[in-house]
């Protein structure tokens, strides 16, 4: 049974709809990540069990569609619908969230005192591997903005656009950095001019509450973003800026 290798891997990760580890399909092979969805006890297992396989099912074509269109995203490694598991390609590098000073993914609430002296070398460390890497912000933006792109022109939505789901690595094969989309669990095929303009408006209110300094830097992903999709932009443009002021109107309302 596929289960059976999450017993030889190391949970990384808990969350409310699935586990992350790190393990290997066979010994001596380089490590991937697999997620495994797990069975919830308040839901009818009949349900569970469709609504499981549903998910791991199309996580795996979201994230294959990617893959045949030129996304940068994870490679599928293994899927397993039935036991909830999907396995895919291990980034070798930093989350966009933790580069941008917004934290390592996942931290664990801390002294405010160790804390700041925690951020201080983490960020001297981050602009030395923006420096290594012939990087700025600006241009980890760009970067953003083309993936992005790139997915919305083939119809994917991904659902959870934050910087914890977005790693920096050097292209496979070149000395160039890349933006890896990860994580399409909320992910499904849509060619809807409001659901792109959605996409965009949750990564832009992720930025607002994670990186509030980094906030201006949106723009660039926008003007990215707006080259790679070409005459598709002025539409979603206009409909990126409806879900504005819907959002503006909730906050309002309360």
């Amino acid at each position: 049974m596929s289960l059976s290798l999450l017993e030889s891997s190391v949970l990384v990760q808990q969350g409310a709809e699935a586990r992350i580890y790190k393990g290997t399909l066979h010994p001596n092979q380089p490590q991937i990540i697999l997620k495994h969805r797990f069975k919830k006890q308040y839901r009818h297992p009949t349900l569970d069990n469709g609504l499981t396989k549903s998910r791991v099912v199309m996580e795996a074509r979201a994230l294959m569609r990617c893959l045949r269109n030129g996304v940068s995203v994870p490679g599928i490694r293994m899927v397993d619908p039935i036991d909830g598991l999907l396995g895919v390609e291990l980034i070798d590098g930093p989350s966009v969230r933790t580069v941008l000073g917004g934290g390592a993914d996942g931290d664990i609430e801390e002294d405010e005192e160790e804390t700041a002296e925690t951020d201080e070398v983490a960020g001297s460390e981050w602009d030395d591997f923006l420096s290594k890497n012939q990087l700025t912000p600006e241009a980890i933006m760009k970067l953003i903005g083309q993936e992005i792109a790139k997915m919305h022109a083939v119809d994917i939505i991904h659902g959870d656009l934050t910087t914890s789901n977005m790693m920096l690595r050097k292209s496979p094969g070149t000395d160039e950095m890349e933006v890896v989309l990860i994580d399409f669990g909320l992910s499904y095929q849509s060619a809807l001019v409001e659901d792109k303009a959605v996409d965009l408006y949750v990564l832009e209110r992720a930025f607002a509450s994670t990186h509030p300094e980094s906030e201006p830097l949106f723009a660039t992903v926008l003007d990215s973003y707006a080259e790679g999709s070409g005459k598709a932009w002025p539409g979603i443009k206009r409909r990126l800026d409806d879900v504005r002021l819907r959002g503006r109107k909730r906050s309002m309302v309360g």
